[in-house]
């Protein structure tokens, strides 16, 4: 059963989906679910959220500001903080509806959003269990070669400039998160084998949603660069955690960056490598994204 929300976040809405059991139950507990980039409710946060309901969770996924079909101009923002601050405003809704147990409320980050969840629950101790599921942190990412080939203090002269043209010009400049067909991959030499996947999930019609519009505000990269999802993980995130990885380790480093958590986290306890997958094969693929939901339902059960 899926009731459609919409979340006040100051002047702007969230769309939202809460997923719920089929039964009546009362007192539920809930997981607010923080999505990865470019991914709208309909995509990899149904396909988890809706599993949880199965188990006999509340499960909420919403599209973040300046997305998908929440509201928020300009379009196409990707702002990390903001991405956080999403994550609060969920957990304000939360604990306004009745039948759910405000004093029980996890949070499951997946991929980007892995790592906007541990940024969030960090500082957010509503959140009483998180879990990741093939998070990254977008900070290291951006400021790797693979993002700042000349390193991360030229690519931030670029976007210096890239911006000051933009107010000269009137213009938003907008860049792509994938090259928007498969074919357009291949022209471009594109052969590894998680873009690839990720072209297959995203741009194909087995994860394709209107909503998603493949799009990335440019000016979004300068706050990227400057991001640190784990900043002060050590000190501050005292709730349990759950990390969930791809055994098959790949560009995104959700690998090394999973183990990393685990590693620097004050409270781990339950680690997940599941065999055998790659990055983008556990946003959907039944063989690899069931197990992982049972996992995260035994991790939620014990921990909210």
């Amino acid at each position: 059963m899926i009731r459609h929300l919409t979340i006040p976040r100051d002047t702007l809405e969230l769309a939202a989906d809460l997923h719920l059991p089929d039964d009546d139950s009362s007192d539920l507990p809930a997981v607010v679910l923080s999505t990865p980039g470019s991914s709208v409710k309909e995509q990899i946060g149904a396909n988890y959220a809706s599993r949880l309901a199965r188990h006999g969770f509340a499960a909420l996924t919403f599209d973040p500001a300046y997305q998908g079909q929440s509201s928020g101009e300009p379009r196409d923002l990707e702002d990390p903080y903001r991405r956080g601050e999403d994550l609060s405003y969920a957990i304000d809704a939360l604990t306004t509806i009745p039948g759910i147990d405000a004093g029980r409320i996890g949070a499951l980050g997946i991929c980007a959003g892995g790592g906007y969840a541990v940024h969030t629950t960090r500082t957010d101790h509503r959140i009483k269990a998180l879990a990741t599921v093939v998070g990254t942190n977008m900070g290291s990412a951006w400021r790797s070669p693979a993002f700042a080939p000349d390193g991360p203090a030229a690519a931030l002269d670029e976007l210096a400039a890239a911006r000051t043209k933009d107010v000269a010009d009137g213009t938003l400049e907008r860049v792509n998160w994938l090259p928007d067909t498969v074919d357009e991959a291949e022209a471009a030499g594109i052969t590894d084998i998680d873009t690839m996947q990720a072209m297959t999930y995203y741009r194909t019609p087995r994860g394709h949603d209107e909503h998603s519009t493949n799009r990335r505000l440019r000016r979004s990269d300068s706050l990227l660069i400057g991001y640190d999802a784990f900043h002060l993980v050590e000190e501050l995130l005292t709730q349990p955690l759950q990390v969930i990885i791809a055994g098959r380790k790949g560009v995104t480093r959700q690998y090394e960056t999973g183990m990393r958590l685990w590693e620097i986290a004050p409270n781990p306890v339950d680690l997940m490598v599941v065999d055998g997958a790659g990055h983008y094969e556990m946003y959907d693929e039944p063989r690899y994204v069931d197990p992982a939901v049972e996992r995260l339902a035994a991790f939620y059960r014990d921990h909210l």
